[in-house]
């Protein structure tokens, strides 16, 4: 996946060089925008998440990331499970969680993700993880 058809980011777009920095500036970035939005756990229409569920979510893909990218560090060709995307949304009640606790761990998963790419030299970008969905 190249593009998030959900949300517009465009993973190819960012190089390596840049991602720490982008990702130091998410937590500022999320909260500036659920600062300014007055029900941050009502859903604008049927199968669209809330804001506060969006920023559980990307809290979460930050963490899966790191997770993801110490096994690629630790395993030759890992694969990479499924983070559950849907299923962890509700089994981990996003829109019923405190937005400062949220904003505050989103912040900590992007610095903690941006300071493990920040450190990797060729041999580790060089190394490759499959991810089996929807296809290998």
């Amino acid at each position: 996946m190249d593009r998030c058809d959900e949300c517009g980011f465009d993973h190819a777009g960012v190089s390596i060089d840049e991602l720490p920095s982008l990702l130091r500036t998410l937590g500022g970035r999320y909260a500036a925008v659920l600062a300014e939005v007055r029900q941050v756990r009502r859903r604008p229409a049927e199968g669209v998440w809330s804001p506060l569920e969006y920023a559980c979510h990307v809290r979460d893909v930050l963490s899966v990331q790191a997770e993801r990218l110490a096994l690629a560090l630790r395993v030759e060709e890992p694969e990479f499970a499924p983070m559950g995307r849907d299923e962890r949304a509700v089994a981990e009640a996003y829109n019923e969680q405190d937005p400062a606790t949220v904003l505050a761990a989103l912040d900590a998963a992007a610095d903690d993700l941006a300071a493990r790419i920040g450190v990797l030299g060729p041999v580790e970008l060089a190394r490759t993880g499959v991810y089996p969905w929807p296809r290998p």
